[in-house]
């Protein structure tokens, strides 16, 4: 049985708009304040799924290659990737996540963590809804890893 258009576009608006106001208080907490939410998204992927082309970048980012290099560009001056020629075409470069960008990462994420657990933690939530928040957050990942 599938749902019908109305339930899907009202489910669709319901979680638009939870899911923005959401990520817009969590985006507040990180670890280097002069860092854009693209850059971090950059060193996440980078962290995650390691050594990566700049074109690969731009395509998980949605972004051009040029805007990409220009923000690899800024991460590497800050000392958080470097850059490296490619083994098999030199006219090609791997950008690695460096130790100081992986702490960035991870202080960022332990610090929304905590963040959104005191959030829930303030709204006194049983055990029953916290299962519920748990298995909305799978099928919410079901729709972002499609």
């Amino acid at each position: 049985m599938t749902a019908s258009d109305d339930s899907l576009q009202l489910t669709a608006t319901d979680l638009r708009l939870a899911t923005f106001r959401l990520a817009r208080r969590l985006r507040c907490a990180r670890a280097a304040d002069a860092m854009s939410d693209a850059q971090l998204a950059v060193l996440a992927d980078l962290r995650m799924h390691g050594r990566r082309t700049i074109s690969t970048l731009a395509e998980r980012e949605r972004v051009t290659a040029p805007s990409m290099t220009n923000m690899i560009n800024g991460l590497e001056e800050q000392g958080y990737v470097t850059r490296t020629p490619d083994a098999d075409d030199r006219r090609r470069v791997q950008v690695e996540i460096t130790d100081a960008g992986a702490e960035i990462v991870v202080e960022t994420i332990r610090r929304r963590d905590v963040l959104l657990a005191d959030m829930l933690a303030e709204l006194d939530f049983t055990d029953d809804e916290l299962s519920t928040l748990r298995a909305a957050s799978e099928l919410m990942r079901r729709v972002t890893d499609r």
